[in-house]
């Protein structure tokens, strides 16, 4: 069994909430919330900044840790036990760029019920319910946007 740890972020900007839509070789993947693989020396929120930009050329930045979520899944080769870190984020403008090589396709911010209802896996939706809720009460409480929680 191999254990692998990855970083992600759910982006929100003006109340919607950052997808991608992965496509590999025309095979449906799905739209899912920009993460990846912790790098060596890498922090876990420095991993999740750079995925974000990395996978939608967006410039995010890190306003909590929300939580992780766990599953495996099955290779040619092995198990993988994987591991994800979610950060609840920021960013500065709608503007985003799907990471092409890395089969996105497309890339977009939607309002939270669309943004769920398009999520592919559960333990994603999962997240992205806790990260609105935090954003809610950040918004509520008048912190969202005035880098108090910093």
């Amino acid at each position: 069994m191999i254990k692998a740890i990855s970083c992600g972020g759910v982006v929100i900007f003006r109340g919607k909430i950052l997808v991608l839509y992965k496509n590999i070789k025309n095979k449906y993947e799905g739209w899912v919330l920009p993460k990846g693989t912790v790098e060596p020396g890498e922090e876990y929120k420095e991993t999740a900044l750079r995925e974000v930009r990395e996978e939608s050329g967006v410039i995010a930045s890190v306003i909590k840790y929300i939580g992780k979520s766990q599953y495996t899944f099955t290779t040619p080769e092995d198990i993988v036990e994987k591991e994800v870190h979610w950060y609840l984020m920021m960013a500065d403008s709608y503007y985003s760029k799907p990471q092409r090589e890395e089969y996105f396709l497309d890339s977009g911010y939607y309002k939270f019920i669309e943004a769920y209802h398009l999520l592919r896996f559960s333990n994603e939706k999962q997240i992205v319910e806790r990260a609105y809720s935090e954003y809610l009460d950040l918004r509520k409480s008048n912190l969202w946007g005035s880098k108090k929680y910093f």
